[in-house]
């Protein structure tokens, strides 16, 4: 894609369970616009047509001069979470009808073995169906396709008022024409129905998840299509008519004709935008590792960035279901602004997963909410200012202290310290995520800088820091509207693998170049699909590597086989603190990233003044000493080399940054705000 483009304008939506965050930027110049307003769960593209034409007016430019839009969409996530997909058939290889409902031997982790109930799978056997046609491992033909039998196959899934077809054959990753040749039959039989084949989805081994990839994508293709058709037309309606590109879970993007065939990609969207923000921050900035911790409202999730590189999984979840797309590893927990306190068995206090969402909110914000949250106990020890999102949005202290004391009075605590202990439940919630990220992946947090964003972020950061033992903390610009920005910074990023099972030993140069060269073609077509230059294309291969009867692989880059089995064994002993020599190794999966560069906007550099010019006032802050007064400053007006220490509040549209007594704070030439404790 070019990087001079006739129309500047790039515009970028996250939306969340609480707010819709849009960037605009001009990518001519770097100048940037943001703007917030609450999510509509009932349309999501209301809120994003209604946040672009906010930023638009702040800008002052119209929407015949957008020339990208980019979205972070919770969409096909959502679907899988509340169990809303569509009524789905699979269509398998004969004896494999219960391939979901045997799944696997292993509970999911931190369960109880006891009081594990095993989840609905989301294809009952009954909507199962089974043809005959078997492909061997080695990718030959035992046992050619019936087609004769897909016409009734298709009249019984018709009969049972499916609304999506998912197609999975045994050792299709290794030839997938069987496959193929029954999505073409179904299509043309059930031309009203949403069809796809695993090998659209995920071409590797392992039965169970593959079938369970395609059933997901399936079961959310028409909800999925009919958003983006939705939005296209509201997008259309009010003059925009710019590409519409939606993130991956890959941290890349890709065009919504590429998104509408397999949907499940995006589905850690959101989240994987903010992370892609954070590393583009961070590395301006001079940060290599780095722990991103992205609050919202409803949800924090946390990603750990080793010597600038954002680690990819194929062993994610979404729910109790396993999805093994490339995806950005990351861990999700219940915890956000809007977590509820609650007093649980036992007296305890509880803080989350439960939501007060985007309605009504917390208590604080007058649209009827009653429960106490995480934000209701920020505002009353003094750590917001009595209004969000530059003033438009009121915060009521009165209704704040009315929800603390519904678990306060029964506790017999001081409001005080309800509130100081739900932060406390919430903080040390989410310091159990990141070490899962950090200790038991190896890592000492305390050799990485702390990134928290999102609405609520930056009021945790310093907090969550204390706890880990981390000395220093970034807060990005605009760390509210980051998933909107990272979206900005990111590049097209497509996959394409397929298992060849090779043992090291006998794997040879030759066959594994024409393995890469054919995920090659696939890319170029991907490239040309997508109208990527050829100066912008870009590529990195990978060896999903382990030994032999090892459930799980670990990706090695790829630079011939010499060495090979040196990286494998030194990237086992890294993540497990031993290797296995002696054992065999095996090749179990080629996997080729293509990317396409698309030229973001330069970043805005600071241009305010020191922290006495960013002064607008001050504030009481309940401080375990005691009442304080404290100087609330503005962020817009925090020049770089403004320094200040804390205890103090600073402000802007998207977020309000507590930095606590202990704490000095100073603005980066880039325009970050770095946290350093003193003690």
């Amino acid at each position: 894609m070019s990087s001079t483009e006739p129309r500047p304008l790039l515009v970028a939506v996250d939306i969340g369970g609480t707010f819709t965050d849009v960037t605009l930027q001009d990518t001519a110049t770097g100048q940037a616009w943001m703007a917030k307003t609450p999510s509509t769960p009932h349309d999501p593209s209301e809120a994003f047509l209604a946040g672009v034409l906010l930023a638009l007016e702040g800008a002052g430019r119209g929407a015949s001069g957008i020339g990208r839009v980019l979205h972070g969409t919770t969409v096909a996530t959502n679907l899988i979470l509340e169990g809303r997909t569509a009524r789905t058939a699979l269509v398998t290889t004969t004896g494999f009808r219960h391939v979901l409902e045997i799944g696997r031997a292993d509970l999911p982790r931190r369960d109880n073995l006891w009081a594990w109930i095993k989840p609905k799978r989301p294809v009952p056997p009954e909507h199962v169906f089974e043809v005959a046609g078997r492909i061997a491992a080695d990718g030959s033909e035992l046992t050619p396709l019936d087609e004769a039998a897909i016409p009734a196959i298709a009249a019984r899934i018709r009969a049972m008022g499916a609304e999506a077809v998912a197609i999975c054959f045994l050792h299709a990753f290794a030839n997938p024409g069987h496959e193929q040749r029954a999505l073409a039959l179904l299509r043309a039989s059930l031309p009203d129905l949403a069809v796809t084949a695993s090998t659209e989805v995920l071409p590797v081994v392992r039965e169970y998840e593959r079938s369970m990839a395609a059933v997901l994508n399936a079961a959310v293709m028409p909800a999925v299509s009919t958003y983006l058709g939705r939005l296209e037309a509201r997008l259309a309606e009010a003059g925009i008519a710019a590409p519409l590109l939606l993130m991956k879970s890959n941290g890349g993007v890709a065009g919504s004709a590429a998104i509408r065939r397999a949907p499940a990609q995006t589905a850690l969207s959101g989240p994987a935008a903010g992370v892609v923000g954070a590393r583009a921050a961070a590395e301006a900035a001079g940060v290599q590792n780095l722990i991103t911790v992205d609050i919202g409202g409803t949800s924090a999730d946390i990603c750990l960035i080793a010597e600038g590189r954002i680690g990819l999984t194929q062993s994610g979840r979404v729910g109790p279901w396993p999805l093994p797309l490339p995806m950005l590893d990351m861990v999700t927990i219940g915890a956000g602004g809007g977590s509820i306190a609650r007093i649980g068995a036992g007296g305890a206090l509880t803080v989350g997963p439960q939501s007060a969402g985007a309605a009504p909110g917390p208590a604080c914000y007058g649209r009827g909410g009653t429960e106490p949250t995480v934000t209701d106990a920020h505002l009353y020890l003094g750590h917001l200012t009595p209004a969000l999102l530059g003033g438009r949005m009121a915060l009521d202290p009165a209704l704040a202290e009315a929800a603390l004391a519904r678990v306060a009075t029964p506790l017999g605590l001081s409001l005080e310290d309800a509130a100081r202990g739900i932060l406390a439940i919430a903080d040390n919630n989410m310091v159990g995520a990141i070490r899962v990220v950090s200790v038991e992946r190896g890592h000492d947090p305390r050799g990485f800088v702390l990134v928290p964003f999102g609405g609520a972020g930056p009021l945790h950061g310093a907090a969550l820091a204390r706890l880990l033992g981390i000395r220093s903390v970034m807060v990005p610009q605009a760390p509210g509207v980051l998933c909107a920005q990272g979206l900005a910074a990111a590049d097209l990023r497509a996959e394409f693998s397929r298992s060849i099972a090779r043992p090291l030993a006998t794997a040879t140069t030759e066959e594994i170049e024409q393995g890469f060269s054919r995920l090659e073609a696939e890319a170029a077509a991907w490239f040309a699909d997508e109208a990527v230059a050829e100066a912008d294309r870009g590529g990195a291969r990978v060896a999903l590597m382990r030994y032999a009867e090892q459930g799980f692989e670990l990706p090695i880059p790829w630079a011939g086989l010499a060495g090979l089995g040196e990286a494998f064994a030194a990237a086992h002993r890294a993540l497990y603190g031993f290797d296995l020599p002696g054992i065999a190794v095996e090749i179990v999966t080629l996997r080729l990233t293509a990317t396409g560069a698309l030229h973001g906007a330069p970043q805005p550099r600071p241009t305010g003044g020191d922290a006495e010019a960013a002064r607008i006032g001050t504030q009481p802050m309940r401080l375990p000493g005691g009442i304080a007064t404290v100087p609330v400053l503005d962020r817009a007006r925090l020049g770089a080399g403004a320094r200040f220490a804390g205890p103090a509040i600073v402000t802007q549209l998207d977020a309000t940054t507590l930095v606590p007594p202990g704490w000095d704070a100073m603005i980066e030439p880039t325009g970050v705000m770095m946290l350093h404790a003193r003690d």
